[in-house]
């Protein structure tokens, strides 16, 4: 008598919840684990720093999937507990209280946390991160006791909490360590478009500023000091300065990583019974011939149906381009592409920044697409990806013309 497969899916977010679904889509009929650190049903994160925090929509509406769809699809969710080690030699993963389960496949889907700000006070109560749903919960009711807050860290996170907080009318300040917020991601040209949306609602957006302490005052953050000894007072301190993989199980068990868990086209680990999707996936993207590891929504939607195929011995291959997006004020942007950082490129923009009605297209020094941004202007991705995917030169006065068809 044959035990049926077991397959083991470490992590309890949103490419969790996909992974589970496509196995059994693909008729995998072996025995499912889901095992979620959090207390609840993975959820889709997106909505906790847009909806939710706008009072639109509750963190239980954010759910993937409800009970019963994993009871229907026999599917056992262990919920409140992690995966602590993996024993690659016996294929089996350890629990916090010592119990071990038997893999004949396993997926790592652990996500990524908040990194933490190294300055004195970063830990006082009234000091907010988001990753989580209670997390977003948190800053909600917050944002009905606080009249002051202060954001550090102009990144999508930030800027998002930022916006939700003004359209609840509280005062923000933002601080950046940067010359303008997002100029990591779109430089400093498309940079300065969300500087100057935040500006225009209000917002005291102050760059090229150090952070040197969180200030206290019995044990409750009072405000932040900035290194030239600037004291800005706020109600409440939300760090915001990005976030960190985790990758400390895939290291321990002797897994090929570097900024992520190494993955290749089909996301297979270094071991072939282990995948690995979401934002810990450093992958070997096929398209793009790089390594690329993309902490996105996009990214844990779409790689479980690839995951599935490999851990099911199929073949398979993760090429989709990058794709997020935000919604900040009357703003709503989609990004599809990559642009390696440093990577030396020009700006080509179709329609009026100024009315924030445009499309901003990265080109290499070959004129080839590389991304492109839409700012309130629909249904042109697939255009957008037709052109970076064709790899030819564009001409650059036509991509700029909004009579000539992308």
């Amino acid at each position: 008598m044959t035990t049926a497969p077991g397959f083991i899916i470490a992590g309890g977010g949103l490419a969790a919840a996909k992974l589970a679904q496509a196995l059994r889509a693909n008729d995998f009929d072996g025995t499912v684990t889901l095992v979620c650190g959090e207390e609840r049903l993975p959820y889709e994160r997106p909505p906790l720093s847009k909806d939710c925090l706008l009072g639109k929509k509750t963190t239980a509406e954010a759910v993937v999937e409800p009970a019963k769809w994993y009871r229907d699809h026999h599917v056992e969710v262990l919920l409140g507990t992690t995966v602590t080690g993996i024993d690659r030699a016996t294929k089996t993963v350890e629990l916090p209280d010592g119990t071990t389960l038997p893999y004949d496949k396993l997926a790592l889907a652990t996500g990524s946390r908040p990194r933490r700000l190294p300055v004195p006070g970063a830990d006082a109560d009234g000091v907010y991160t988001l990753r989580t749903a209670p997390d977003s919960e948190a800053l909600l009711e917050m944002f009905g006791a606080a009249r002051r807050l202060v954001v550090i860290g102009a990144g999508w996170i930030g800027l998002e909490v930022t916006a939700a907080a003004r359209t609840a009318g509280l005062e923000v300040t933002v601080l950046e360590s940067l010359s303008t917020p997002l100029r990591t991601v779109l430089g400093t040209e498309m940079g300065e478009v969300f500087a100057a949306l935040h500006r225009e609602h209000g917002v005291d957006l102050r760059t090229d500023v150090r952070v040197a302490e969180i200030t206290t005052a019995a044990g409750r953050a009072t405000g932040v000091r900035l290194s030239d000894d600037t004291i800005v007072e706020a109600d409440a301190v939300l760090i915001a300065v990005g976030a960190r993989p985790n990758i400390e199980l895939a290291v321990d068990a002797g897994l090929a990583t570097a900024d992520g868990v190494l993955v290749d086209e089909s996301l297979a680990t270094s071991d072939p019974d282990i995948v690995a999707v979401g934002d810990i996936a450093d992958q070997q993207h096929p398209v793009l011939g790089r390594r690329i590891r993309v902490e996105h929504w996009a990214n844990a939607l779409n790689q479980p149906a690839v995951a599935a195929a490999t851990m099911l011995g199929r073949p398979a291959v993760y090429d989709r381009l990058p794709y997020f997006f935000t919604d900040q004020y009357d703003l709503g942007m989609e990004y599809t592409g990559y642009v390696a950082r440093k990577q030396e490129t020009r700006v080509v923009v179709r329609g009026d920044v100024g009315a924030r009605e445009f499309v901003a297209l990265w080109l290499d020094s070959g004129n080839r697409v590389l991304a492109g941004m839409n700012v309130n202007v629909w249904d042109v991705t697939d255009r957008i990806k037709e052109l970076i995917l064709s790899g030819a030169p564009a001409d650059p006065d036509r991509l700029a013309d909004t009579a000539v068809p992308l």
